[in-house]
């Protein structure tokens, strides 16, 4: 150990961060050794921050081995947006309770649906005495065997779990990882004030496993210009192959699975539905529909329908006078509303007609039949005063009776066509009681006498 004689700007007494993670075994042992407790009693606060610039799962134990006594108080926490943000793995004390207000708890004491709580230990802050005490952990296998069983002999368990908890593999996801030291070991005795220069912290290895996410669509991950990447495969793309590439996204992106196990499943990025459908210059977009597997057009334009574009809409027809693709494929019916019995049309453009409308649009009428909101039938003509009784034609539809006549032709009477003594009489007769009178006048002029 350095005590007094570490110096970060003399090669032989310094001792940097990079000593943590050379090659273990190394003689003469190599570690990073941290400023002394020169400050006490105000913390001696150190952060260790690693950044891998990507998305990694961790796969294994992460174990820290001090060469100093493990820390009194420390916190391991993870950042899944590159720093931006963290949040707690572990809390290791020597008192829970004391140090952080939580119980203390084991990792191997973890049931199942327990898998992702953040828990204090108190396992890894007593003095050491052998060098197995020189090592913290957080405890991934553990946390594995809740559903892969001892020894993950139960993989299929496990991967199933994975597959299909987004949850469960977020936690063991990260980007960075930091370690904040927040007391040194002080042993049994409290602080010795006369010797501070022999609190500190010191670890000669992290030993940190894990993989590159990329979604189970690569099977290598390389570092290139300083940077990891995966080397995305099944028409993937993006830093953990989180998308589709350009021009293959004939359905959603999805995640390579691990089942059925042992081989799993690729989701791979399919072609777009404009190149493999062919939506024939009538859709730019897409969707993927898992009921039919297959890829279908969206949006179709130009008065088109169908999964490629291939039909027309209902109101239009098929111009055979141009191809598949052009825009004006599909042309409108413009059949007549009142005319017509519905929207839809031959695939030469010709409406259904409703009795008595007649041409391609059902805009006109047959004979013995007139245009009145619709084709209606003949009732009478002027020129052949089918009207009785003085009626007027109207529209020939329709028959204007005088007073007192009714009926489609006029032709009943004031009395109704059953009744007995009544008949039909024409407007131009005189009326009975003008007659009376008429008579009554003369036979008094002819015997000289006025009437009464």
């Amino acid at each position: 150990m350095c005590n007094n004689e570490c110096d970060a700007n003399t090669p032989e007494l310094a001792h940097p961060p990079g000593l943590m993670v050379d090659d273990d075994g190394r003689i003469p042992n190599t570690f990073w050794q941290s400023v002394s407790w020169r400050t006490f009693p105000r913390p001696l606060l150190v952060n260790i921050t690693l950044s891998w610039g990507k998305s990694i799962e961790l796969t294994e134990d992460i174990v820290i081995t001090f060469e100093s006594g493990r820390p009194e108080q420390m916190i391991l926490e993870k950042s899944l947006d590159h720093g931006r943000s963290w949040q707690p793995y572990q809390f290791y004390a020597a008192d829970c309770l004391n140090s952080f207000g939580m119980e203390p708890r084991r990792a191997g004491e973890l049931q199942p649906a327990a898998v992702l709580d953040i828990i204090c230990t108190e396992e890894y802050s007593r003095g050491y005495v052998w060098k197995l005490d020189k090592m913290v952990r957080f405890e991934i296998q553990e946390r594995f065997a809740l559903f892969g069983g001892p020894r993950l002999k139960d993989m299929a368990s496990l991967y199933g779990q994975l597959d299909t908890t987004k949850e469960l593999r977020d936690f063991f996801t990260l980007t960075d990882l930091r370690i904040r030291l927040l007391r040194p070991a002080t042993g049994a005795t409290s602080v010795n004030q006369h010797n501070l220069s022999k609190y500190f912290y010191a670890i000669s290895n992290l030993d940190i496993r894990g993989r590159c996410k990329c979604n189970l669509h690569a099977n290598n991950c390389v570092f290139d210009k300083g940077k990891l990447s995966c080397e995305c495969e099944h028409n993937s793309t993006g830093p953990d192959c989180g998308r589709c590439k350009k021009a293959f996204r004939g359905r959603p992106w999805r995640s390579g699975s691990y089942l059925p196990i042992p081989k799993g499943t690729a989701n791979i990025c399919l072609p777009d539905a404009v190149n493999t459908c062919q939506c024939l210059g009538h859709s730019s977009r897409c969707s993927y529909l898992e009921l039919l597997n297959a890829a279908i057009c969206v949006g179709c334009k130009h008065n088109t329908r169908g999964h490629h574009c291939q039909f027309c809409r209902l109101g239009s027809y098929r111009n055979p006078a141009v191809p598949p693709d052009h825009h004006h494929v599909c042309l409108d019916c413009d059949c007549h509303l009142d005319g017509s019995l519905h929207r839809g049309c031959n695939n030469t453009g010709h409406c259904d007609c409703k009795e008595g409308a007649a041409g391609p649009k059902c805009d006109q009428c047959l004979p013995g039949f007139h245009w009145h909101r619709g084709c209606r039938a003949g009732v009478c003509d002027n020129l052949l005063r089918r009207c009785e009784n003085g009626g007027i034609c109207q529209d020939n539809g329709r028959c204007r009776c005088p007073a007192p006549y009714t009926g489609l032709l006029c032709e009943k009477g004031p009395c109704g066509k059953e009744a007995g003594g009544c008949s039909s009489q024409s407007p131009r007769d005189p009326p009975v009681h003008r007659v009376l009178l008429s008579l009554t006048a003369l036979l008094t002029a002819a015997n000289g006498r006025s009437p009464m």
